[in-house]
């Protein structure tokens, strides 16, 4: 035999599994208890006003009382239109078209009036562009065909306007220094004479020197389209340098 004192932890561990199933037993009916325990609200009626109920308003509906209409008016019967059949006595009479083609057993008769063949004159348009023209005109001396005379005539309005411009214009006018661009349009009419000349200058006494100028080019060979004499119009930009 084991001696309980000596060892009382032997004692407990034997009874450890009771006190756990005990406690598991107690612990299901709690569980149990606590499921099938019911409660219920608290009656607080006591402290609610009084609701009077009252009957809704009943919504009186008018009698409408249902009025017989009249019978409408009789309406007049349907006459149909009767179509009567006329027969067709007119007599039509057809005409003969005949034919004005000829053969060569009819003889044609030759009328004394003659027939003149109307040509459509052409329109020329006046101030064609030079870059434009078939023929350009002529500018005295120059010669070749017509791309050599374009330059031709390029290069003598040019040496020209050189030759007769006086620098010492721009220094008397008090033009800054550097270079300034001069623009001119003109025209040689048909007749081979200077006609309109606009010019665009920095100063209005340059405008009117570079008009004198051009004003004062040759006489020359008009320009031509389709073979009539046409006044040309000519733009010719120059550029001069303005010294300090």
């Amino acid at each position: 035999m084991i001696d309980v004192k000596k060892k009382p932890r032997v004692v407990i561990e034997n009874y450890s599994k009771i006190f756990f199933l005990i406690g598991l037993v107690l612990a299901l009916a709690i569980i149990n208890f606590m499921m099938e325990f019911k409660s219920y609200d608290l009656d607080n009626t006591n402290g609610l006003g009084m609701v009077n109920m009252t009957e809704e308003m009943k919504e009186e509906i008018p009698i409408v009382l249902q009025q017989e209409l009249p019978p409408p008016p009789p309406t007049a019967p349907v006459i149909m239109e009767q179509i009567k059949v006329v027969e067709d006595d007119l007599k039509i009479e057809e005409s003969i078209i005949e034919s004005t083609e000829t053969d060569e057993k009819t003889a044609v008769f030759k009328s004394n009036t003659e027939i003149v063949e109307v040509r459509e004159t052409e329109e020329i348009i006046e101030d064609i562009p030079f870059v434009l023209i078939e023929d350009v005109p002529v500018f005295p001396g120059c010669k070749g065909n017509n791309a050599e005379l374009k330059k031709c005539f390029s290069d003598k309005v040019t040496a020209f306007f050189g030759k007769n411009f006086d620098p010492a214009l721009t220094q008397e006018l008090g033009l800054s220094p550097g270079k300034k661009k001069i623009y001119v349009v003109f025209k040689i009419n048909n007749k081979g004479k200077i006609g309109t000349v606009n010019a665009r200058a920095p100063h209005p006494l340059l405008e009117k020197e570079v008009v004198r100028i051009i004003t004062s080019l040759p006489e020359m060979k008009p320009g031509r389209q389709r073979g009539m004499p046409v006044t040309v119009t000519y733009s010719l930009p120059i550029s001069i340098m303005v010294e300090e």
